[in-house]
């Protein structure tokens, strides 16, 4: 892996001319990742290209100091890269390098990233729904549906699913308790401020009001809601729009109509995500730099298996069986995303967004074993 260092620490015109040089004279225009790397050794910067060289080499030719790249250039006293079989290669190493070395100057995984949010089922005792950005969405643990663009609107009918459904929508980090603990803890009678509570609209764990086996299920229900098995919410809000219909309470009629109507166009969007992230299931085969062809297997917008392109019968077999063996494996309800998964799921979704040329590349898992 080439490498190299500072040569000459007394003058930052110096410093550049040398990285330059080293650059010019190493760096080979093919697909590959680098690391921008600090006079102490960290890491502040990863990328990738599809021509190394003249990326690399674009650093040194920024008009104004301001410029991102010329503030990345200027914190480098040495630069490593490493090359990669393609440009999907190198976005996924990419990928992987961010996650795990972290560098401050990439301040968002990718461009796509800030535009797109996921729903979030959080863990512990009393799980909230809530809208989280794709960057770094999977160090905060849960199950995530998505990916969707809008987070606005995406946040107003999240609201009304916790409406219905009595779940808590705060942002108390507080201990939750729940109706069958209070012989164990003692707690006031009412939480101050939480309007919510106040009015009905939520089963308050945070004051014990409510069992921990009918806030479960209603944690149940908005999974099953999400990944499109039920429609409970739906009809709870259609009962409650009867009711208020035939006391004359029109206005309240009304409110409950549009709550309704906003759930109505989160099942919409959350059909056509099931579809859109279903359909990323085939086995991508991508040629490579002279010759270095891969294949992925593809389940779910998720790389599952990568290997060498098959050149024998024996290695299609193989190939084959391994595909049989990603799609037989368990997974996730529709629409559910391991929080390990977001970021790749990210990624894919915007290369073959951007690239759709790309899908023809693809075959389908049933062409060669896959369900």
């Amino acid at each position: 892996m080439p490498v190299l260092t500072r040569r000459d620490s007394s003058a930052d015109t110096a410093r550049l001319q040398a990285l330059r040089g080293v650059v010019r004279a190493g760096a080979e225009d093919r697909p590959g990742v680098y690391r921008m790397v600090t006079e102490t050794g960290e890491v502040a910067y990863v990328g990738k290209s599809k021509r190394l060289r003249s990326r690399l080499l674009s650093y040194f030719r920024a008009e104004y100091p301001a410029e991102k790249s010329a503030r990345i250039v200027r914190e480098a006293h040495e630069i490593s890269w490493h090359y990669t079989p393609s440009e999907f290669a190198a976005l996924r190493e990419e990928l992987r390098l961010i996650k795990s070395l972290r560098p401050r100057l990439n301040v968002a995984q990718k461009r796509d990233a800030r535009n797109q949010c996921f729903v979030r089922l959080t863990g512990g005792r009393a799980p909230r729904l809530t809208v989280v950005r794709g960057t770094g969405a999977s160090e905060r643990g849960g199950v995530y549906y998505g990916p969707f663009v809008g987070a606005a609107h995406l946040r107003e009918a999240l609201r009304e699913l916790s409406i219905a459904l009595g779940l808590r929508d705060c942002t108390l980090d507080g201990k939750m308790h729940f109706a069958d603990q209070m012989d164990l803890i003692q707690l006031p009678a009412r939480t101050p401020g939480c309007l919510r509570f106040e009015i009905g609209t939520c089963l308050g764990p945070c004051v014990g009001a409510a069992t921990a086996r009918v806030y479960g299920q209603r944690v149940r229900e908005a999974r099953e809601f999400l990944e499109g098995a039920s429609d409970k919410p739906l009809s709870r809000l259609d009962q409650a729009m009867r009711e208020a219909s035939g006391r004359m309470e029109y206005e309240r009629a009304g409110i409950l109509r549009d709550r309704m109507q906003r759930l109505e166009a989160l099942v919409a969007r959350f059909s056509r995500l099931r579809f859109a992230v279903e359909s990323l299931s085939f086995v991508y085969l991508v040629p490579g730099h002279e010759g270095e062809d891969r294949c992925y297997v593809v389940r779910r917008g998720v790389v599952r298996h990568e290997q060498q392109t098959p050149q024998t019968p024996e290695e299609w077999r193989a190939l084959e069986q391994r595909v049989r063996d990603v799609f037989r494996a368990h997974e996730l309800a529709a629409g559910a995303v391991p929080a390990h998964e977001v970021d790749e799921l990210l990624l894919l979704t915007s290369w073959f967004t951007t690239r759709p040329e790309e899908l023809d590349a693809t075959v389908p898992p049933q062409a060669l074993g896959g369900t």
